[in-house]
């Protein structure tokens, strides 16, 4: 499997539902054992397979992402969140969900490539580099 960008998101971004600017929408990311459930289909947060039925000192729903903002550069316009860490957990994580905080509504799944674990550590989740060519959201000319 790989990350999904589920048609939900991208109709409701054009609708004006998400607002990606520094001081815009709060989003959230959750961690999860399975992404069995999700697809292109995949509209909302959800508690299936969470992490948090099976890991300790995580919360249900994830934690709050900061978000640096919207940028454009060679004619490509990215979002940008801050590193993530999920502080003294012990869990096992194969993906995670960005979500709009308010609503729900989902934004992105993130695929781990893998089981990945931290016990009685820290849990990073490391974006990629803001730039046009790798960001973790980024629209651009086809």
């Amino acid at each position: 499997m790989a990350n999904i960008v589920p048609d939900s998101f991208k109709s409701d971004l054009l609708g004006g539902v998400f607002d990606f600017d520094s001081g815009g929408s709060s989003f959230k990311l959750a961690l999860y054992t399975s992404l069995a459930g999700f697809s292109t289909s995949t509209t909302a947060y959800t508690v299936t397979n969470e992490v948090s039925s099976s890991g300790t000192n995580y919360t249900a729903g994830g934690n709050a992402l900061t978000n640096n903002g919207v940028a454009v550069a060679s004619n490509i316009a990215y979002v940008d969140f801050a590193d993530l860490t999920f502080s003294s957990v012990t869990l096992t994580s194969v993906g995670a969900l960005i979500y709009k905080d308010t609503s729900n509504e989902a934004v992105l799944v993130l695929d781990f490539g893998g089981s990945k674990t931290a016990t009685n550590g820290d849990f990073v989740i490391q974006f990629p580099t803001a730039d046009s060519s790798n960001a973790i959201i980024r629209l651009g000319d086809a």
